[in-house]
């Protein structure tokens, strides 16, 4: 189903719940939420200011690092979880091989896989390893007209992803091999990992019929890259099945870090509400700002919903009905569901942030540790634990 952005909302908040909220929240909604290819206004300097720089209550505090500069201290001081650095390529060469097929440079085209945030995906295949990769082909002068924040544009979005994967080497996690960008051309190239198998369901198609004991497999690949994630103090945004890709050995990997913000400690607060709207946390919905580990949590919820019931837990028929059932609607479970399951689902998708289950926990879950026990405990080549945050610098 896709989003009517007919009937967003106005000053008046949520038309069916009656409660008044603010018209940032609702103009938030509006500019974020439907869809990445919907251009903001550039001139919205009040929501600027307010979305961005003021607690709940006006008062300021004190500025934070961007997401940027935090991705270059780390990478000034070395820490990169890579053994083998990203290739970066400079020059691009369009050319054909003896059948017609399109190549860019020692990469042969062969179909289109699907559709990134902000580009295309397609598959290549490199003559020289014989290996499939996955092309993100993007157009730098798209990129830099393609508003998503007031002071952002999508090419912010696609770099800072660059950034993001140049330091990440887990084995749930989709590895970024190589970045081709001529300066003399309009194409920019993420050169990805090819995942053989397929996605972990099509959240725009029919779920629900994957089997409680691959579900349980599932999750705990995600749970496992994402743990890794937000002990590097990194926040996905987007945990959706679309974005996460089953090996042919049947290993999820984690994809698509286009909305990832990263912190310099703990404190994981957000302003910029990401992600895909029936994947969004009750208190993103809200205009506040909010924590991006627990965020991410409520997605794995509606994600693993999704898997185990075939629907989501929360989906109305425009944007503004979708949001309203977020923040208000009860949750439903099934009355034959597994009862260790309904609670960590529960859990998981528990509207108020202070009470959800932490990504950790849910590691321990007895539902999740059932079969294979506990969730093996990853660590980084510099020695980092994943099982809880930690302050990097």
């Amino acid at each position: 189903m896709v989003l009517s952005r007919q009937g967003l909302c106005d000053s008046r908040g949520f038309a069916q719940s009656g409660k008044p909220f603010p018209f940032q929240a609702c103009w938030r909604w509006a500019a974020v939420a439907i869809s990445k290819d919907f251009q903001l206004p550039e001139s919205s300097e009040d929501w600027d200011a307010a979305f961005y720089s003021g607690d709940s209550d006006g008062s300021t505090r004190a500025p934070t690092k961007k997401s940027e500069e935090i991705l270059l201290e780390r990478a000034q001081n070395g820490w990169i979880c890579r053994e083998v650095p990203v290739k970066e390529t400079r020059k691009v060469v369009v050319s054909e091989d003896e059948h017609g097929n399109k190549m860019v440079n020692e990469y042969v085209r062969e179909c289109k896989v699907g559709c990134g945030s902000y580009g295309k995906v397609v598959l290549y295949r490199n003559i020289i390893d014989g290996k499939k990769y996955a092309f993100k082909v993007f157009h730098k002068s798209h990129l830099r007209k393609l508003h998503v924040a007031p002071s952002e544009t999508a090419m912010s979005d696609v770099l800072r992803e660059v950034s993001i994967m140049k330091m990440l080497d887990h084995p749930n996690i989709v590895k970024l091999v190589e970045v081709i960008d001529d300066p003399l051309s309009d194409h920019f190239y993420m050169v990805l990992e090819y995942a053989e198998g397929k996605w972990v369901c099509d959240s725009s198609g029919i779920a629900g019929d994957i089997g409680e004991s691959k579900c349980r497999r599932y999750l705990r690949d995600v749970v496992s890259g994402l743990l890794y994630l937000h002990a590097h103090n990194i926040v996905h945004g987007d945990i959706k099945p679309d974005n996460l890709l089953v090996s042919s050995t049947g290993t999820v990997k984690i994809g698509d870090f286009s909305v990832s913000q990263v912190f310099e400690d703990d404190n994981d607060e957000l302003g910029r509400s990401p992600g895909t709207p029936v994947f969004t946390a009750p208190e993103c919905c809200l205009g506040l700002t909010y924590h991006g580990r627990a965020a991410d949590t409520w997605a794995v919820g509606v994600t693993l919903y999704f898997m185990i019931v075939g629907k989501y837990p929360f989906l109305g028929d425009t944007l503004q009905e979708t949001y309203d059932k977020i923040v208000n609607s009860p949750l439903f479970l099934p009355d034959n569901l597994n009862p260790q399951l309904r609670n960590l689902l529960e859990r998981l998708l528990c509207k108020d942030p202070k009470h959800r289950i932490s990504l950790p926990a849910a590691a321990e879950h007895p539902w999740v540790v059932e079969e294979e026990g506990p969730i093996p405990e990853f660590h980084c080549r510099h020695k980092m634990p994943v099982s809880c945050p930690v302050e990097l610098r």
